[in-house]
Order: C-alpha cells, then structure tokens, then sequence
C-alpha cells in the first residue's frame, strides 16, 4: 500500500490532467446552495450527466427551496423529472425530503453527517458530497469511480464503497479528503473506465499497479 507521499504524487498528477476534462454535474455545483447540491445528487443516482444537469437545473427553477418542492406535489416532481432513471421513487424521496427538512431542520438543510444520512434515499456519498461543496466541511466522498480506483492504485483494498471511505479515512493525507472525488470521478468517466481502461493515455499508467486489471485493457 503506497504512503502518503506516494498518494500526494499520484493524485496531484491526476489533479493537473484532470483539469482538461469536463468536470461531473455534482462537482460542477460547488458553488451552488447547499439544497441544489442535495436534489442535483439526489437525481444523479444511475443517470447521465447530461441528463441530470438539465433536469436539476429546470426542477430547482422551480422548486429553489424545500417548501416550493413540497408545494410542487409527488405527481408534478415525476413529470419534471421522467427523463432520470427510478423518476417515480425519486420524486416521492425528494419530497419527503423537504418535508424533514421543514418539519425537523426549520427549512435548512443540514449540515451534520448523522442528520444528513437520516434523510430519505441518502446515503454516504451523498452526505458527504453535501458536507463537502454544500457547507465545506471535511469529508470523504465516495462514489463507483472512487471505490474502483483507489483500488486499482492499491490505495486501499476493499470490497464496497463505505469501506473504501473509511479506509481512506485512515490513510489519505487531509488536504485531499474534500478534492479526491471530483478527480477520480472525472478520471473514472474518462481515462480509468470500469471494463477497458485507457491506460495508455494516464500519467500515473508506470506506477499504478493496475490492480484488477486484465494485463491488455
């Protein structure tokens, strides 16, 4: 497993190729209200960027707080939404969203791991991608693209994605806590696919032990 100088200078490498490419929708939101950066993450589960971009943006023209998606009802949020997959579940979970979010966190929404992860359909990515642009706090975001990778640099050796947060969480240096996800996203959308891998095109291909990865990607 590589030291923390190790990782240092393979992410930082990442960090500078990944500038080149299209950011991912949920990265793209950094700067945006703690709330569009929860509904975006909410619509992106196994769907396309480009979708989702465009759903989140024309749903929180007109649902911009928790109250309007409330009034919106479950009916209007699924006929906004029909071009994201589950559309139906996500519109009943993101409405019962805002509901929490009104009855029990006076219309904020919040800004602790254990209260976020008490919210419907939320999970760890998802929380910790909320802490992260939504209130800038420390956390450690991971997604497929994540998990995979840091696997594949030998980072960690894991079987899910929580357990690959956590097991970051005990060896990844501070400074990259909050930035790993949108570089290894981006990488993972781009260069380090799951299936054929563009190993030829990666500045880190000489030292990454490629760990499950066929020998010819």
């Amino acid at each position: 497993m590589p030291d923390s100088a190790d990782m240092d200078k393979v992410l930082s490498t990442l960090e500078s190729a990944v500038r080149e490419l299209p950011e991912p929708i949920v990265t793209a939101m950094r700067d945006a209200s703690s709330w569009a950066i929860l509904v975006t993450t909410l619509l992106s589960l196994r769907t396309r960027d480009v979708v989702t971009e465009v759903v989140a943006r024309d749903l929180l023209a007109e649902a911009p707080r928790p109250e309007d998606m409330l009034r919106l009802g479950q009916d209007a949020i699924a006929e906004r939404i029909h071009r994201v997959g589950f559309f139906n579940t996500k519109a009943a979970t993101l409405r019962r969203v805002a509901a929490i979010i009104l009855e029990e966190h006076g219309g904020q929404v919040p800004d602790t791991l254990e209260s976020l992860l008490a919210l419907p359909g939320v999970g760890r990515k998802t929380a910790n991608l909320v802490l992260i642009h939504g209130f800038d706090k420390p956390g450690i975001c991971v997604d497929t693209h994540v998990h995979r990778i840091s696997n594949r640099l030998g980072f960690v050796a894991t079987k899910t994605a929580d357990e690959t947060e956590f097991a970051l969480r005990e060896v990844l240096p501070a400074k990259w806590w909050m930035k790993i996800n949108a570089i290894l996203v981006t990488w993972g959308q781009h260069v380090c696919l799951p299936r054929r891998p563009h190993c030829t095109r990666c500045p880190v291909a000489e030292t990454c032990p490629r760990i499950g990865v066929p020998k010819t990607p």
